[in-house]
């Protein structure tokens, strides 16, 4: 489908250098708008997709907002969560598809987006200029933090729930302030939010203290297959484990960060494997290792301190694999005690 007629953006591998009003510019000229994310959607994700669809609302557009994997538990409770729908395929007409962090269309797992009108929005290390109109910022904390900035352009209104949603998406996706990409204009972000009514602590309780028993049960198995070398760390768990404690894959989520939370420890791996063998593997730093840079050798991205992708098994392989990436990395850096 081609952009909206009125619209006078270029429709081909756009990168204008006003990203925000050559996107409203979209927005204001259509009525119907597809919002998506990519699979297994992580706090930023969830928060973004629900923000970006309150700012259509207020713009008296209708949204559709889709996901092809279900929104984890720790997040339904946001605003609005329960009008993400699940799905594998698209169907139009829509005056064009917002996908927030994807690098293409592979990201999402979602079938029939190519029929639309693409506008990409990411801050991923590993993002690139992809669709018709593109918006990247790698220098953004989460890509809730580009969509507060579209709401500001818009002239719209920061309501609560927006701010609750869009304050997930900051909170998570700098790793409770943890990350690399948080710097002093991340805080100020996050007062902005607190002052529009996001409740901090409302929202880092549903994000961190509301873990199932099936995530605990896992860690525990995770926990078993610690391993640490030097500055390196990693664990694992088998789909043997999956099964046995009932966890679902949102389960899996942070558990790479226990590896990276031991002391002396700079680079982190977290390996799952998948049903059909296949390994899923997440990454983490503390600054020093751009693992961002490794996971996009493995067919990934991500992050310079949190990135991913899939490996092919069987897990021996797939833990080798990405051991002889990450050893050269860390290879140079003193051991520190731990």
């Amino acid at each position: 489908m081609d952009a909206p007629r009125t619209s006078s953006v270029p429709v081909t591998g756009a990168t204008p250098a006003h990203p925000e009003e050559a996107i409203l510019e979209v927005l204001r000229a259509g009525e119907r708008f597809l919002v998506c994310s990519h699979s297994r959607p992580d706090g930023d994700a969830v928060g973004s997709v629900l923000a970006m669809g309150m700012l259509l609302q207020q713009m008296g557009k209708r949204a559709d907002l889709v996901t092809a994997d279900r929104v984890p538990a720790i997040y339904r409770s946001l605003p609005q969560a329960d009008a993400i729908r699940t799905a594998l395929r698209v169907h139009g007409p829509y005056d064009a598809a917002i996908l927030l962090e994807c690098d293409g269309f592979g990201r999402t797992r979602l079938r029939g987006l190519d029929e639309f009108f693409i506008i990409n929005i990411d801050h991923h290390t590993s993002g690139r200029a992809w669709a018709n109109l593109n918006w990247i910022d790698r220098e953004a904390s989460s890509v809730g933090e580009l969509v507060f900035r579209l709401v500001k352009a818009a002239g719209a209104t920061v309501t609560p729930e927006m701010a609750t949603c869009l304050y997930t998406t900051v909170l998570t996706d700098t790793g409770g302030f943890c990350y690399g990409g948080t710097r002093a204009s991340t805080f100020a972000l996050a007062r902005e939010l607190a002052e529009a009514g996001a409740n901090p602590i409302r929202v880092a309780q549903d994000v961190y203290f509301s873990v199932a028993t099936s995530k605990m049960l896992l860690l525990g198995a995770a926990l078993t297959n610690l391993h640490r070398e030097g500055r390196l760390a990693w664990l694992w768990v088998t789909h043997q484990d999956m099964v046995r404690t009932c966890a679902a894959e949102e389960d899996c989520e942070g558990i790479v960060n226990y590896a990276l939370s031991i002391a002396g420890i700079e680079a982190a791996a977290f390996l799952r494997e998948l049903p059909e063998r296949r390994v899923r593997l997440s990454l983490r730093s503390k600054g020093k290792v751009n693992v961002a840079a490794i996971a996009e050798q493995l067919g990934g991205g991500g992050h310079e301190n949190a990135a991913g992708c899939t490996l092919e098994g069987p897990l021996s392989r797939a833990l080798e694999e990405i051991l002889a990436h990450l050893r050269p990395s860390v290879a140079g850096l003193a051991v520190e005690p731990g």
